[in-house]
């Protein structure tokens, strides 16, 4: 690793001082699972270090009186998991928490810093979208708003603008009667990058019909992917298997996998496939088991 400065600021101002002062020469850490490899093999060699630690009110996980939670980007990935707020009000986020890595990484990694880091292989963002979770990402100039399905924009690329922090995540409330459902399809160790991942929530009407659905894949694009198509195709129809394995046909068309050692582009197209209709079943399944409205 080549010498760096590090800087660790004790307020937002000062964090957005340093920003403006040194630019591009600067990187953000957080909890460093990211930055500190990438600097190891020497993909990154920032001059300056901002270590975003010792910020303070970035780190708790509160509810919304509307049902909702909100998590500070300061937060690891082990609070996320662990969290019975967050398994109460946000299973779907908690069960993709769990899968990441190990409880040695998820210890260290934040919620913020992953988020950032823009990589299409975590186990999060594809949850996170499909519960239309939101980041607020704050600077000098004040605070917007952001849908994570916007946050990123190609490989390892997000739209966090120069002199912006993601200083939280938030979750709104689940609809009335939504059923979540997640699966990481994992042939080499229990600690991998998946070879595809998919978050499913389901919404019913009143015949048990679906109202409308969310369907977020990982690992099989250069960013996560919103299956709307999928949506689209399940949106008013009757969860029936047919229905469901012809919603899950449309992902194939969505996702753009890349060749790699977790497997081939068009292997990963066909298991997007295969695994959506296998995350929808239990969902679908859910909610025909319900009682009548």
């Amino acid at each position: 690793m080549h010498d760096f400065q590090l800087h660790q600021p004790a307020t937002l101002t000062a964090a957005f001082d340093l920003l403006n002062r040194y630019g591009d020469d600067a990187r953000l850490l957080s909890g460093g699972t990211a930055l500190v490899l990438q600097m190891k093999q020497r993909f990154s060699q920032p001059a300056h270090i901002i270590s975003l630690r010792r910020l303070p009110g970035l780190s708790a996980i509160t509810p919304t009186d509307a049902g909702g939670l909100r998590i500070g980007a300061l937060c690891t990935q082990q609070q996320v998991a662990t969290s019975p707020l967050v398994a109460q009000r946000a299973a779907l986020a908690a069960q993709a928490y769990q899968s990441v890595a190990t409880p040695r990484i998820r210890n260290m990694a934040t919620v913020g810093g992953g988020l950032a880091h823009g990589d299409p292989n975590q186990d999060p963002p594809p949850a996170l979208i499909a519960l239309d979770a939101t980041v607020i990402l704050t600077s000098a100039a004040g605070q917007r708003v952001l849908p994570v399905a916007d946050l990123f924009r190609d490989y390892f690329d997000t739209a966090i603008e120069p002199g912006e922090i993601i200083t939280e995540l938030v979750i709104p409330p689940t609809p009335a009667g939504a059923q979540t459902s997640w699966l990481k399809f994992l042939p080499r160790t229990a600690d991998d990058y998946a070879t595809v991942s998919v978050a499913a929530r389901i919404v019913p009407d009143a015949n048990g019909h679906c109202h409308d659905a969310r369907i977020a894949l990982g690992s099989v694009g250069l960013t996560p992917i919103r299956a709307v198509a999928a949506e689209n195709a399940l949106r008013g129809q009757p969860l029936t298997a047919a229905n469901l394995r012809a919603a899950a046909a449309t992902v194939s068309d969505a996702v753009d996998p890349l060749d790699d050692h977790r497997g081939s582009a068009d292997y990963k197209r066909e298991m997007a496939a295969v695994f959506t209709r296998r995350a929808l079943e239990p969902a679908a399944a859910a909610l025909q088991s319900q009682e009548p409205a």
